[in-house]
């Protein structure tokens, strides 16, 4: 069956991989699994044909099939079922790198899209200065228990997996803010799954359509 992936036909990061489908297509990538992409404006993301399939009128949806799935956390499971090289044969580390993935999107992005909504929605409000080292701070430790956990380790859990997929997807976020180089290792992390080939296919997937559009985050 093949894969459909409705992605952004501009994304408002200027192409610099931020969308949450590129995170999608670099699964896909390292997976080996072929796909379409299927472009959607931000005007067809509101109507009814992409309301279907997305009722919050978002980016990315991924179609195979009769299967039709949201939220970027769910598809890249999904696809890390179809991949040895994304979970582990063994059990217990495919539960280790599933906890990854989750702990990457529930407990680490949260306070790093905030930095974002202070930065750009509220940034105008009259407390705005005062609330930006809370959340600063807020980042600040999350990035110093996963720098401590990784320590000198190449990856989470000895090999590459889904886990450390999804981690770097978030982290990346951080890059143009200066925060992320406060963590050496951290940075040096970032920078391995930004070298795999299967994320540099993905990048220069998304760049072609994105390069231009307004930046954003």
């Amino acid at each position: 069956m093949s894969i459909i992936l409705r992605c952004f036909e501009r994304s408002p990061d200027g192409g610099r991989g931020l969308a949450r489908d590129t995170r999608v297509r670099w699964a896909l990538e390292e997976a080996g699994l072929a796909y379409e992409l299927r472009p959607v404006s931000f005007q067809a993301m509101k109507e009814p044909e992409h309301m279907a399939l997305q009722p919050f009128g978002q980016i990315p949806v991924f179609q195979e099939g009769d299967l039709t799935l949201f939220e970027s956390g769910a598809i890249v499971f999904h696809i890390a079922q179809k991949s040895p090289v994304l979970l582990p044969d063994d059990a217990n580390a495919r539960a280790r790198a599933l906890m990854w993935l989750f702990a990457a999107v529930n407990t680490v992005e949260p306070p790093i899209l905030d930095l974002t909504i202070a930065r750009i929605v509220e940034a105008d409000k009259p407390w705005a200065a005062e609330r930006m080292p809370l959340v600063l701070d807020r980042i600040r430790n999350r990035l110093g228990q996963l720098s401590a956990r990784l320590g000198d380790a190449e990856w989470l859990e000895g090999s590459f997996t889904v886990g450390d997929l999804m981690m770097i997807s978030v982290l990346i976020r951080l890059k143009m803010s200066g925060l992320l180089d406060e963590f050496p290792k951290l940075a040096a992390y970032v920078a391995r799954g930004e070298a795999r080939p299967a994320y540099q296919r993905a990048y220069a997937s998304q760049l072609p359509t994105s390069a231009g559009a307004p930046l954003a985050g």
